[in-house]
Order: structure tokens, then C-alpha cells, then sequence
């Protein structure tokens, strides 16, 4: 059923059936077997490959393109698998295009680099087609772990515990796992339910029970898990969004990017969800990026990102800021809100100041712009809930601080994922923390 309007310019199903199919479409089908081979041999087969340094799983990625290259997609994904169990995700959603493509020697020589992507997706998926499994639970050890958050931190640190033998219990506060690559990741990213089926498969290893509707600090304690268990793994996430700072910011039409991204994910059809004709978006990292799009595709006519410094400071690439543009996504900068105007509680138009930088500060210009808008999404970055129960732990700028091997400053507690300090909130880098802390609490439960 749509969603009840919240004013006249706020509607569900703008567009005809046709234009929603093409809008949520594979943004990148994938390679057939003979573009995979034609892409596989552009690869040179570096020795010391600046891709797998600039890769933070460090996949081998010379290793699986050669066995593409010779027709073993299957032995491709498990080279993939072996270093990144969310490989096929990644291959989806990682900015190659500043990480391993950015470094590869085609790019430095031709512009053009080895589409590693693409590649990756084509070994994965045939994996996942194959319904082979090719991990299993290691012999027992009788060590019992407690992962908490089931997003790419805590699957990949369950299942990397679960083949070294430790039994697991997975606690998730929302209905499915995966994290934000089930709620948060645009839509035409993802289709066809992938961030699903990628955690069955890695369930399936074995030896993890998962917990779903179970949140720390309201159904368990942190002290409780401690007690229970020989370790504990915190993949919390970030469940808490910054606010602007402006008065009456509870307008209806003032959403959060994340929580409308999830409604959307969770939508049985795109076309259910409502959205405005004009749209403001504040923000500049890829939550900006995806909500703009998406409210562009679901209909907008009008849909304007904002941003308080220029554009090569956004944390968006600057293929998918292009993307956005491509899709008929405006981004203007050097301006920040100030205030939102409004009719019958609900907001009309949002008030920009322009900025520019002082000693390296952003600071405000005195002059004014004012944009008219239906809807307005809060895309300015995440925290770690308020309700999260997390006594004695040390935080550093608002998130759980750890060292090298992801160890709290709690004994027996790790933690990994966009809720520790110093990351980059993507999915390669939550799922090296999940893999590296699980390696770190094996070495600790082997020395009791």
C-alpha cells in the first residue's frame, strides 16, 4: 500500500511500472563468461601489485584474475572469499575506483584500468550460483563468542570464528542481518535481494547462532555477554544520526537519509514509498550520494544536493558524485543551513548561508539562498546511539577506541565496523576489522 502523504507535493507512485524497472536496475550488469575473459587478460600479473596493497582485505587479485582468465571462476572466488568473505558485496559497492582501479598500471598508463569490479563480481556470483559451500565449522574448541551487530564486521568476524572452531552466537537488533548492506546501500546497487542471500551463504558455515531483534543496552548487557562468554565482538554500527542544529528540524518532510534508504530497501516495490518534487539533500559522503539518486529515481523533479565546502572535499568519489549528476542530481557548495521554513508543520523551503574557508574553518559569507523543497534528508554522518550500553569502554571522537587488532580497552572484548575510531565507514574495511579481530581473539583464546 503507499504510504500516507504528508503534504500534497509528498506522493507515492510517480512514475509508470516500466520507469521504476529501469530506475532499479543492476546499476553494473555483470560480465558474461567472454567479457570476463577479455577483461581478465588486460591484467598484467604484477609482482607486487600496487592493487592488492591498495586493497584493505588484500585480496590477490593478479591470482584470481589469472584463474578467470583460464575459464576457474570458482577457484577465483575462493581466492577472493579466502580474503574478503564479502567479496561478491565489495564487488558491488567498494569504491574501486579509489582503491584497487586507482592503483592499477593501466590507470597510470592508459587511463583505462583492469576492471577489477566487475571481475570480482563475476567470480563470486558464479560461486554463489554454484550452491557449493566451500567453508565449514572447524574442529570444536568449546570456546564460546558473542558477536554483537550482524552487519559485514560481525559476519565476517562470526564466520572467520566459526571456521576456527568457536561456537558463536550472532546478536542482531534488526530483523535480518547484514547490516547496512540490507538497509542502507541504494537500491539499484543491490537488487535481486543480494545482501541476503550473501549472509546465508555465510551463515551456512556452521557453528553460528544467530539472535535476531536482540539489541545491546535494551534486551542484553555488555556485562552479561562477558560472563557468558570466553570473548565478545562489538559490530555495532552507528545507530544514531547527527542532527542540523536548527530550530524546528521535527518538520514532517524532514527525514533521515539512512532510516528513508532502509524503508526503501524494505519496500515491496520502489514505487510504494512517497517522495517530494523538490527535494533538498545536506551532505556530502556516499549516504548523500545515494539518497539524492535514489529520490531522483523514484520520481523527483527536483533534487539538489548541499554541501559546506567544495567538491573535492566531499567524501563522495568523484565517480558517484558524477553519477548523481548523470541522473539529474544538482550538487552546489560552499553553503550550510540555517533555517527551515514551513506551512502547517511541514517544511516549504530550507535557508542557506553561503561559506567560505577562514584558517582552514568553514565560515559563514552573511549571504543567504533560499531553497523551496518538499521533503529535506539529513545526510550529515552517523554516531554511535546514545542507548548502546557500553560502561568502561574508551571512546575516541565518538566512537569505541581500539588498537592494531581491533582489542577495546576492555579485557576479552574486541570491536570493528564503523562504531571504532580511525575508519572509513566502508564494507571492505568493517569486514578486514571482523577478520583480523577474529584472528586476534583465536590467538587470545589459544594462550588461556
Amino acid at each position: 500500500m503507499p504510504q500516507e502523504q504528508a503534504s500534497p507535493d509528498i506522493a507515492a507512485h510517480r512514475l509508470s511500472e516500466q520507469a521504476y524497472e529501469a530506475n532499479f536496475a543492476d546499476l553494473h550488469p555483470p560480465l558474461d563468461p567472454h567479457e570476463a575473459r577479455v577483461a581478465a587478460d588486460r591484467c598484467l600479473f604484477c609482482w607486487e601489485a600496487p592493487c592488492v596493497a591498495a586493497c584493505p582485505t588484500g585480496i590477490d587479485i593478479p591470482l584470481f584474475i589469472r584463474q578467470i582468465s583460464t575459464g576457474n571462476a570458482l577457484a577465483a572466488a575462493k581466492t577472493i572469499l579466502d580474503a574478503n568473505i564479502m567479496g561478491g558485496m565489495c564487488a558491488r559497492v567498494c569504491p574501486t575506483e579509489t582503491l584497487c582501479e586507482q592503483a592499477c598500471v593501466r590507470e597510470a598508463a592508459e587511463g583505462a584500468p583492469v576492471r577489477i569490479g566487475l571481475l570480482q563480481r563475476h567470480a563470486t556470483d558464479a560461486l554463489l550460483a554454484s550452491g557449493r559451500k566451500p567453508y565449514r565449522q572447524g574442529a570444536p574448541t568449546g570456546r564460546r563468542v558473542a558477536v554483537v551487530g550482524a552487519g559485514p564486521a560481525g559476519l565476517a568476524c562470526a564466520h572467520k570464528l566459526a571456521t576456527l572452531g568457536h561456537a558463536v552466537t550472532l546478536f542482531e537488533a534488526r530483523a535480518k542481518p547484514a547490516g547496512l548492506n540490507e538497509y542502507g546501500i541504494a537500491a539499484y546497487k543491490t537488487p535481486d535481494d543480494f545482501a541476503a542471500r550473501e549472509a546465508a551463504f555465510i551463515l551456512d558455515v556452521g557453528g553460528i547462532a544467530l539472535k535476531t531483534g536482540v539489541a545491546l543496552g535494551r534486551d542484553v548487557t555488555l556485562a552479561s555477554l562477558r560472563a557468558d562468554h570466553d570473548a565478545v565482538f562489538l559490530g555495532l554500527g552507528l545507530g544514531a544520526v547527527n542532527a542540523l542544529g536548527l530550530t524546528a528540524e521535527a518538520l514532517s518532510g524532514v527525514e533521515d537519509a539512512v532510516a528513508f534508504i532502509a524503508r526503501l530497501r524494505q519496500a515491496a516495490h520502489p514505487g510504494d514509498i512517497a517522495i517530494g518534487r523538490r527535494v533538498v539533500v545536506i551532505g556530502g559522503g556516499m549516504t548523500a550520494i545515494d539518497i539524492a539518486t535514489q529520490a531522483k529515481r523514484l520520481g523527483a523533479e527536483e533534487v539538489t544536493i548541499v554541501y559546506r565546502r567544495g567538491g573535492e572535499a566531499m567524501n563522495a568519489s568523484r565517480y558517484e558524485q558524477e553519477l548523481a549528476q548523470t541522473s539529474g542530481v544538482l550538487i552546489r557548495h560552499w553553503l550550510r543551513p540555517v533555517a527551515l521554513e514551513s506551512r502547517a508543520g511541514a517544511v516549504t523551503a530550507i535557508i542557506f548561508e553561503y561559506t567560505r574557508l577562514e584558517d582552514g574553518r568553514v565560515a559563514g559569507t552573511g549571504e543567504r539562498l533560499t531553497l523551496a523543497c518538499d521533503q529535506v534528508f539529513k545526510a550529515i554522518g552517523q554516531k554511535l546511539d546514545d542507548a548502546r550500553d557500553l560502561p568502561a569502554l574508551v571512546l575516541k571522537d565518538g566512537r569505541i577506541s581500539v588498537d592494531r587488532e581491533r582489542r577495546t580497552s576492555l579485557a576479552g572484548v574486541w570491536a570493528g565496523g564503523d562504531c571504532v575510531a580511525g575508519g572509513s565507514d566502508l564494507t571492505v574495511v568493517a569486514v578486514e576489522d571482523g577478520k583480523q579481530a577474529a584472528l586476534s581473539i583465536d590467538r587470545a583464546l589459544k594462550t588461556r
